[in-house]
């Protein structure tokens, strides 16, 4: 009956007004909530009328809601260097849990980026959902894979202790005068023999200077260069020499604690002859537990008890500007350029728009710990939604792809930042009195539809 299909109409119009104001009080509750997607909600016939049909029955509506979970809000600057936002598309990952991911652990992903560590270092933002990043490896790479989630992690900072980097890099600028007289001591000069070579202290050089540089544990070593001018025009007899000698063992070739030996040899126009000089660029100190030293090879002792590395020595280029001359003026250091650092602690943890989660140190060192990824999807608002702003991977929405922050359709963290909820309070207010107006209207249908049964049964009076 028509007036029975009316009422229903009603009723169901009733119900779908209903579960619109639901939604449209979920925005406006939500409109300073970190990374809010809101809600809309869309009505759709049930029934179609059946235009051959003489009497006209009513299907009534149907309410459908989606979030709008790829609508971007505004981004807002924040205080916590730990706070993050997605700039573009994508979301970062989280667990429920920390510790390494595993298939059974529950996989979400939110754009609510209020990250925080918590009492055990871990970042976790205010819906108690765990950060997942890849590790940096020790040598600045990093393993991803676009959907592999065995080779995340949650980043914790707790972790990083206080580090020391080893020297790598020496640049020195220094002249020696070339007006400087060769001393008697150059006619029987040898750098094998301790009775006329300068690391004894037997000869003494013209020309002396001394760089510290930084072992593997952060301790301070000190490499002099020793210089004797040689009775060749514009060559000088070099010894590379740590103090004190006992700090390292060398092998046959080398000793009093020389690390290499050889000439540095000076153009017509007192520039560094790289042809003609034989003192090597490249320093290989072994480690103190390795074994015995080879002829030309040294370690550090074995009661200094640290690694291996390799220290580049720079000392010019000839044809460019620093690095040694002969010039016939004062010889002297002019400036030394050391890499590496003594020990430091923790002295904060920052994020950069690639997603590198970065640890600074009291030393100076800056180090790279972890890469967060940002997942990307075909359809996210396809994504079904979870407690806390957080969503989960749906037959709508597609699989996700883990990619490098800024690549392959990703968009860029905003460090510093927060996303805004994306509900814009006038839209919700005009929502909530068409809203209102509608279900007031629905209801209307009822008492119309009521009265006029009322009729129908009062015919039989």
């Amino acid at each position: 009956m028509s007036i029975n299909s009316a009422l229903l109409a009603g009723t169901s119009g009733l119900t779908a007004n209903s579960s619109a104001l639901a939604a449209i009080s979920d925005n406006i509750a939500n409109v300073n909530t970190v990374g809010y997607k809101r809600t809309q909600s869309l009505f759709t016939p049930l029934v179609k009328a059946d235009t051959n049909s003489v009497n006209y029955n009513a299907g009534g509506v149907q309410p459908r809601n989606r979030q709008l979970i790829g609508d971007q809000g505004l981004l807002q600057t924040s205080v916590s260097s730990t706070d993050l936002a997605v700039s573009g598309n994508g979301f970062f990952v989280v667990t429920t849990q920390p510790g390494s991911l595993s298939s059974s652990d529950s996989i979400l992903f939110t754009r609510a980026g209020s990250f925080a560590p918590d009492d055990r270092g871990y970042l976790v933002n205010s819906a108690g959902y765990y950060l997942q990043g890849w590790p940096v490896q020790a040598d600045g790479s990093v393993t991803s894979n676009a959907s592999d989630l065995g080779a995340l992690q949650t980043i914790n900072i707790s972790s990083i202790g206080g580090t020391a980097e080893a020297t790598s890099r020496v640049e020195m600028n220094a002249n020696v005068q070339a007006s400087t007289p060769v001393s008697a001591a150059a006619a029987t000069y040898n750098a094998g023999v301790s009775a006329t070579n300068m690391a004894s202290g037997n000869v003494e050089p013209d020309f002396q200077t001394s760089v510290q540089v930084f072992d593997t544990q952060g301790g301070i070593r000190t490499i002099t260069v020793m210089m004797l001018k040689s009775t060749t025009p514009n060559q000088w007899h070099t010894e590379l020499v740590v103090e004190p000698a006992t700090d390292v063992t060398a092998g046959a070739g080398l000793l009093d604690g020389q690390i290499a030996t050889g000439t540095m040899a000076f153009d017509l126009q007192g520039r560094l002859d790289t042809v003609n000089t034989t003192i090597p660029s490249t320093l290989d100190f072994l480690a103190s537990d390795a074994p015995a030293p080879g002829a030309g090879q040294f370690k550090w002792a074995a009661g200094t008890g640290i690694g291996a590395q390799t220290i580049e020595f720079d000392l010019g280029q000839g044809l460019q500007a620093g690095g040694f001359t002969q010039y016939n003026n004062d010889s002297a250091l002019d400036n030394s350029t050391v890499n590496g650092s003594i020990f430091g602690d923790l002295a904060g943890i920052e994020v950069d728009k690639n997603g590198f989660v970065i640890a600074k140190f009291t030393n100076g060192v800056v180090k790279s710990i972890y890469q967060v990824p940002v997942a990307t999807f075909v359809n996210p608002n396809g994504l079904q939604p979870e407690n806390g702003g957080a969503f989960r991977v749906s037959p709508q929405s597609g699989s996700f792809n883990l990619k490098r922050a800024g690549s392959g359709g990703a968009g860029l963290l905003s460090p510093r930042t927060l996303e805004s909820s994306n509900v814009d309070l006038a839209t919700e207010f005009t929502n909530l009195i068409t809203t209102q107006r509608a279900y007031s209207a629905s209801s209307k249908i009822i008492t119309t539809a009521d009265e006029m049964l009322d009729e129908l049964i009062r015919m039989k009076r």
